[in-house]
């Protein structure tokens, strides 16, 4: 089938367009490249240069006629939500009402949106969460990337567009730049690589769930066929603290620079972790790659990068 994956130069996005083409699908990118990078499109790809708020973004589609568009563009920092809560409004909120209006103008068949995991509930009730949780954000991306899924929600509603969103616990893997939107792992990854010191935020005993971006890619894949109206978590059900992520990826490098600890970073969800059962059932998905496996394939990576 013909796929538009909006966001496809960016670190997700390129996976997820690269498993569509392993699939035998035609894939085509829609990105403005200013945070993706044109050497993240996989050979098979079509790019297209063009914001998606843009009216070369609605001629694309008519042109195209896509069946699926996989929509991860996106304002995707949290410390750049929290200095410029409007830029973050327009590109998470306004941009997913505007793909939700051209896919319903051209007939798109199915919409899968890339929402986040671990910054839309806010300080969790219960561990591991739930897509039943309430939803209460403590920071403007994650107040965004609701905005978008309720857009979708109310596209859905009153205008019938079929959709899945997936919301992503931390992802990583190669690709993810450190010096862009990049989460932890990668941030250290190229610091411990060049031998300087990381900064740990806080005490660094906060526990997130990193997934690793090639399971995130096969979700999105299962995503084609299954998960219609469906919101799910897309993640591996466990916690482990910043500090043992810094140890491995230390031990990892051999990194002899010793790590350093600032403050709490504004926003940050302490402790959270996925329940993921709904995407076992609906979409017969399942994390595969585990954590060392993941930070020695990401390791890899960044030494020839």
């Amino acid at each position: 089938m013909r796929i538009l994956v909006t966001g496809g130069a960016g670190f997700i996005g390129s996976h997820v367009a690269e498993a569509y083409l392993a699939a035998g699908h035609e894939v085509h990118i829609l990105d403005n490249l200013s945070t993706g990078h044109g050497r993240n499109i996989p050979q098979g790809a079509t790019l297209h240069v063009a914001d998606m708020l843009s009216e070369e973004a609605r001629s694309l589609f008519a042109a195209l006629r896509p069946e699926v568009v996989n929509h991860h563009a996106a304002q995707a920092s949290v410390k750049v939500s929290t200095a410029d809560a409007v830029r973050d409004l327009a590109q998470n909120g306004g941009g997913t009402a505007r793909i939700c209006e051209l896919a319903v103008e051209f007939g798109v068949r199915k919409l899968i949106y890339a929402s986040t995991g671990g910054a839309l509930y806010g300080d969790p009730e219960r561990l591991p969460v739930d897509e039943s949780h309430p939803i209460r954000p403590l920071s403007n991306y994650g107040n965004s990337k609701r905005v978008g899924e309720l857009y979708i929600d109310l596209f859905a509603r009153e205008r019938g567009l079929n959709a899945t969103v997936l919301r992503y616990a931390n992802a990583y893997g190669p690709r993810q730049d450190p010096n862009g939107e990049a989460g932890v792992i990668a941030i250290f990854t190229g610091l411990m690589l060049e031998g300087r010191p990381v900064t740990i935020d806080g005490d660094g005993e906060q526990m997130k769930d990193y997934v690793y971006v090639g399971d995130i890619a096969r979700a999105n894949l299962a995503a084609l066929a299954a998960g219609d109206g469906l919101a799910i978590n897309i993640g591996t059900g466990q916690g482990t603290p910043v500090n043992a992520i810094a140890a491995a990826l230390q031990s990892a490098t051999g990194s002899a620079a010793a790590a350093v600890h600032g403050p709490p970073r504004a926003g940050d969800v302490r402790n959270i972790w996925l329940d993921c059962a709904l995407a076992g059932r609906e979409l017969n998905w399942r994390p595969e790659v585990g954590l060392s496996e993941g930070i020695a394939r990401t390791i890899e990576w960044a030494r020839t990068a």
